[in-house]
């Protein structure tokens, strides 16, 4: 009897699973976390896998959420020469739903959170930390296996281990160094994702020429904002003794050191050049109102509080540098970095100009610039990309060198969303890019109705938005990190 009762409940199942593919509406998550066709609860399904651990499972209405640790090979050249353990989380809907694999290029977030095309989807999330943030470093940390490919073949590895369990499709996605990041994974692993959603990702080809970003800087915004915020900028440095008093205090009170970036006079220069490139990559136009309307008569503190709320004071201190030395070290590297020059400031100003990545690295650890590791990536999206979609905002200074796609990419977009900053995405588009980009994500992942197929401008997300669920905002970031 149990087992008829059994037989006939999964072809109930079944029957409505059929009925009810390709509807255009959100699915019903998994109660318990079972699937219709194995009766094994869907952490068993992940601590399964050879190499995961759990670390944590935290509540969220709707989801089970993991915090894992998965088992990598420090060089996958040579996956015997040891290991780490590189933490991952899950945000499990259903097996029947396609999956979204997100990374931010940096640290993994451990409290649910969804990202935009996991959204428009209605999917499963995997969110992987990039290698050598902390905790997942090896130990001792040998920073030669710190590259593009070793990062790209750790997520091959991930979508490997949870393919079995998640069938359906999957995209990959990231925003700035996470777009970055999605798409130098699909460059060397093109096989794996069924798409790519990249946000604000930049794309420095020939690290020397960053002439576009001196042009960028001369039309964005108004002349009015622009010729406020640089009259700051140089009033930060036109004052450099009396706030360079206030930072040396500032340092002794919260214990922050110098060491890495050489002295607090670099570090003063350094976060006082970001407050310009800081103010449009996280702020929009509206907020010039609270720039000093005249810097020269503005008060120490009025310009000192202006600088530290955009760039931040603590960004160049050895405390604000160490958890992000894996970026710097890859942007010394292979990824580049920004040069930019500033002639609204007098020579006399400036001591140092735009620092490069390398003097934001400790000098124990070597590095060695690698030319043609972004001029090879560049060509291969021109030539090659698939299933691709990039997005960027108007007036965010990191797209100003950005991908671009050739005669050779098919089914590929790349928008921009007027007046918005870093944190630019597709709910930010004009209405047909809009209805476009979220009709192709939706059928990349499998998951477009008939009616969106025929018509793109139906397309809209399959799950309701959830304040505390969604992010649409940058994540901000201090000193000039992508």
């Amino acid at each position: 009897m149990r087992k008829a009762l059994r037989w006939l409940l999964a072809l109930t199942v079944l029957i409505g699973t059929l009925s009810t593919a390709g509807a255009a509406t959100a699915a019903q998550p998994e109660a318990t976390g079972t699937t219709a066709s194995t009766d094994v609860d869907i952490k068993d399904r992940l601590l399964a896998i050879p190499g995961m651990s759990l670390i944590q499972e935290k509540p969220y209405t709707g989801y089970r959420f993991f915090v894992l640790n998965y088992t990598q090979p420090i060089d996958h050249r040579h996956p015997s020469k040891g290991t780490f353990q590189q933490r991952i989380t899950v945000l499990h809907k259903d097996t029947s739903r396609p999956t979204v694999f997100y990374t931010s290029g940096y640290n993994v977030s451990t409290n649910p959170g969804r990202r935009e095309p996991t959204q428009i989807v209605d999917g499963n999330q995997v969110a992987m930390e990039y290698r050598f943030f902390t905790p997942s470093r090896p130990d001792p940390a040998d920073w030669s296996k710190l590259d593009i490919w070793q990062a790209a073949s750790d997520q091959h590895r991930i979508f490997e281990a949870l393919k079995p369990i998640y069938t359906k499709n999957w995209l990959s996605t990231g925003g700035s160094k996470g777009g970055m990041t999605a798409t130098y994974y699909e460059r060397f692993y093109p096989r794996d994702m069924d798409g790519v959603v990249a946000y604000v990702a930049p794309n420095d080809v020939v690290n020397d020429e960053d002439s576009a970003y001196d042009r960028f800087f001369t039309t964005v915004g108004t002349k009015e904002c622009r010729d406020k915020l640089n009259a700051v900028q140089r009033e930060a440095l036109v004052r450099r003794e009396p706030l360079e008093k206030k930072y040396e205090a500032y340092a002794a009170d919260n214990g922050f050191t110098f060491t890495t970036v050489g002295s607090l006079d670099k570090a003063y220069e350094a976060v006082v050049l970001d407050y310009v490139w800081g103010f449009w990559q996280y702020s929009l136009l509206s907020d010039c109102a609270a720039i000093p309307a005249d810097a020269a008569t503005a008060s120490d503190q009025d310009i000192w509080d202006s600088v530290d709320t955009i760039s931040g004071f603590s960004a160049y201190t050895d405390q604000g540098l160490e958890p992000y030395t894996p970026y710097y070290y890859q942007a010394a590297t292979q990824l580049g970095a920004p040069t930019i020059h500033f002639p609204y400031i007098e020579k006399q100003y400036l001591r140092y100009g735009y620092q490069p990545p390398r003097n934001f690295v400790p000098s124990s650890i070597p590095t060695r610039w690698q030319p043609g590791v972004m001029r090879d990536v560049d060509s291969w999206v021109r030539h090659h990309a698939h299933h691709m979609l990039y997005v960027y905002g108007q007036n965010d200074p990191w797209g100003a060198e950005r991908f671009r796609l050739g005669a050779g990419a098919r089914d590929s977009y790349v928008f921009t969303a007027p007046g918005l900053n870093h944190g630019a995405n597709v709910a930010g588009l004009v209405a047909d890019e809009k209805a476009l980009a979220t009709a192709r994500i939706l059928e990349w992942a499998g998951v477009a109705s008939t009616a969106v197929q025929s018509d793109p401008s139906a397309a809209k997300p399959l799950a309701k938005f959830d304040a505390k669920l969604d992010r649409r905002d940058a994540e901000r970031e201090p000193g000039l990190r992508p």
